[in-house]
C-alpha cells in the first residue's frame, strides 16, 4: 500500500551527530576530551562482563589522570529492560553528584548510560520517558548529563543515535526512549576495543549495522511527509540526501570487510568499526522501520518460548536472541514487501552489497533478499525463526507486538498492514 500524497509537503529536513574521534589508540585520550566539556567528576557505565576485562577501569584511570574523579559502575545489563535500566539509576542516584556519565560496552551499556543520564537530571520515572503507547511518551524538561560512548563492539550505533532501546517487561515488548536530548555528546571508536568480539558477536551485531544502513537508505523521503512546525520534528526524518551518503558508504564498506572481521581478520574489523560508525550517522537521522520494528517482539517473546536456543559467542543460560540477530531474523522477506515502494533503491542497495554480482541473475524484487540470506548463511546467523523456537502460534504474537512500535513503521517506504507482517513473519521461519 503506498504512502498518501501530502497535502503540503515537507521541504526541510535535519541533520545531527556527535562529536567523533575514531581510530586505534583513541580511547587514550578521554581524559583529554571529557575534561574539556567542563567535567571535574565522571561516572563509568559499563557491564559485568566488560569489567571484567579491564577496560572500564583503564578508561577511569584516564579520567583520574586528567583530573577528574571516576567512579565505575558495572549495573548495564545484555538486553536492558525496564528493571535493570530502574535499578542502575537508583544506584547511580544513591552514589556521589557526577557532572557527566562514559558509557564502555556496547548498545546495552550506551544505552543503560542515556536512562542515567537523563534521569539524574529530569524528574520522575524511566515509564513516563518510554515511547507511547507503552509507556508515557514524556519529552526532557533539563538537558541530560553529558555522555562519551566508547562502543566496544562494532554494530548498534548507540554511540550516535537520541534512542535508548529496553525490554518492557510486563508487556512483552522491546521499545525504547526517544529525544534529541539523549545523544552523546562525544564518541569515541577505537577498533582496538574490538579485538577480542568473539566472531558470533560481531556476526550479529554486524547484521545491525547492515540493517541499519539498509533501512535508513530505504525509509520513506523526508518530502513525503506532511510539513512539520519546528517543534514537530523529530530525530527521525525519513531518508535523505546526508544520511543517504553514510548508508552507502557503510554498504560499500560492509561488502568488503563484513566476512573477513567475523573471520578474525584486524584490517576488517577497522572497516567495520568505521561502518558502524557511518550506519549510526545514517539512520540516527533518516531512521529505521520494519526489520527494527520486527526485532522488537521477536527478542522480548523469546523468553516465553522455553527454546533451547543460545547464540553463539554470548554468555547466556537462558534463552536470548541479540539485538543485531533479531533484525536480521525478518530482514529478508521485509526488504521483499517493501521491494515496490522503491525498486531502484533496493536493487542499488543489492549492487552495493554484491559486488561481484553473485545473485545478479536473481528477479529483481527478491535480489537483495537472496543478498542477504547468502550473507547470513555465510556467517552462521539462524536459518530462520523456526531455529530460534518460533512457529505459526507465534505470528499474531510478533505481528501484534511490531504494531506496537508505530514510531518505526511510521518511517517505512510504504504503508505497513498487519497482514503485511504476518506475511514477513510467515516467510522469516525457514531463510534456507
Amino acid at each position: 500500500m503506498s504512502l498518501p500524497t501530502p497535502a503540503t509537503p515537507e521541504a526541510v529536513f535535519t541533520y545531527a551527530a556527535p562529536r567523533l574521534k575514531f581510530g586505534p589508540g583513541a580511547v587514550s585520550e578521554i581524559g583529554h576530551d571529557v575534561a574539556g566539556l567542563g567535567a571535574r567528576s565522571a561516572l563509568v557505565v559499563t557491564d559485568a562482563r566488560l569489567a571484567a576485562t579491564g577496560h572500564p577501569e583503564r578508561v577511569a584511570e584516564a579520567l583520574r589522570s586528567a583530573g577528574l574523579r571516576a567512579e565505575v559502575h558495572d549495573s548495564a545489563a545484555v538486553e536492558p529492560s525496564d528493571a535493570s535500566l530502574a535499578a542502575a539509576v537508583e544506584r547511580a542516584k544513591g552514589a556521589a553528584p557526577f557532572d557527566a556519565v562514559v558509557a564502555v560496552g556496547g548498545g546495552s551499556s550506551i544505552d543503560t548510560a542515556k536512562a542515567v543520564s537523563l534521569l539524574l537530571t529530569n524528574p520522575g520515572e524511566l515509564m513516563d520517558y518510554v515511547n507511547a503507547p507503552v509507556g508515557g511518551g514524556r519529552a526532557p524538561e533539563q538537558p541530560a548529563l553529558p555522555l562519551v560512548a566508547v562502543p566496544t563492539t562494532t554494530g548498534t550505533g548507540a554511540e550516535s543515535t537520541t534512542v535508548c532501546v529496553l525490554d518492557v517487561l510486563a508487556a512483552k515488548v522491546k521499545t525504547g526512549i526517544s529525544h534529541e536530548r539523549l545523544r552523546p555528546v562525544l564518541a569515541v571508536v577505537d577498533p582496538e576495543l574490538t579485538a577480542t568480539q568473539p566472531p558470533g558477536v560481531t556476526a550479529s551485531a554486524g547484521m545491525d549495522i547492515l540493517c541499519h544502513a539498509l533501512e535508513s537508505w530505504t525509509a520513506r523521503p523526508y518530502t513525503s511527509y506532511e510539513h512539520k512546525t519546528p517543534e514537530q520534528r523529530v530525530p527521525y526524518c525519513g531518508s535523505n540526501p546526508i544520511s543517504d551518503l553514510y548508508a552507502e558508504k557503510a554498504m560499500r564498506l560492509l561488502a568488503g570487510a563484513f566476512r573477513g572481521a567475523v573471520a578474525g581478520e584486524e584490517r576488517a574489523r577497522t572497516d567495520m568499526a568505521l561502518a558502524a560508525t557511518f550506519a549510526g550517522m545514517g539512520f540516527g537521522n533518516a531512521g529505521v522501520h520494519v526489520p527494527h520494528a520486527n526485532a522488537y517482539p521477536v527478542a522480548g517473546r523469546v523468553h516465553d518460548l522455553g527454546s533451547a536456543f543460545r547464540p553463539d559467542g554470548y554468555d547466556v543460560e537462558e534463552a536470548m536472541i541479540p539485538h543485531g540477530m533479531a533484525v536480521a531474523s525478518t530482514a529478508p522477506a521485509a526488504f521483499a514487501m517493501t521491494f515496490a515502494a522503491d525498486p531502484q533503491r533496493h536493487l542499488t542497495a543489492a549492487a552495493w552489497l554484491d559486488p561481484q554480482g553473485l545473485d545478479a541473475d536473481v528477479p529483481e524484487p527478491e535480489r537483495l533478499s537472496a543478498v542477504l540470506r547468502r550473507l547470513m548463511r555465510d556467517i552462521g546467523q539462524p536459518s530462520g525463526l523456526a531455529e530460534i523456537g518460533y512457529g505459526e502460534a507465534d505470528v499474531d504474537g510478533i505481528v501484534s507486538g511490531t504494531m506496537q512500535q508505530q514510531r518505526l513503521l511510521a518511517t517505512a517506504p510504504r504503508v505497513v498492514t498487519e497482514e503485511d507482517l504476518a506475511g514477513v513473519v510467515r516467510a522469516s521461519m525457514h531463510h534456507w
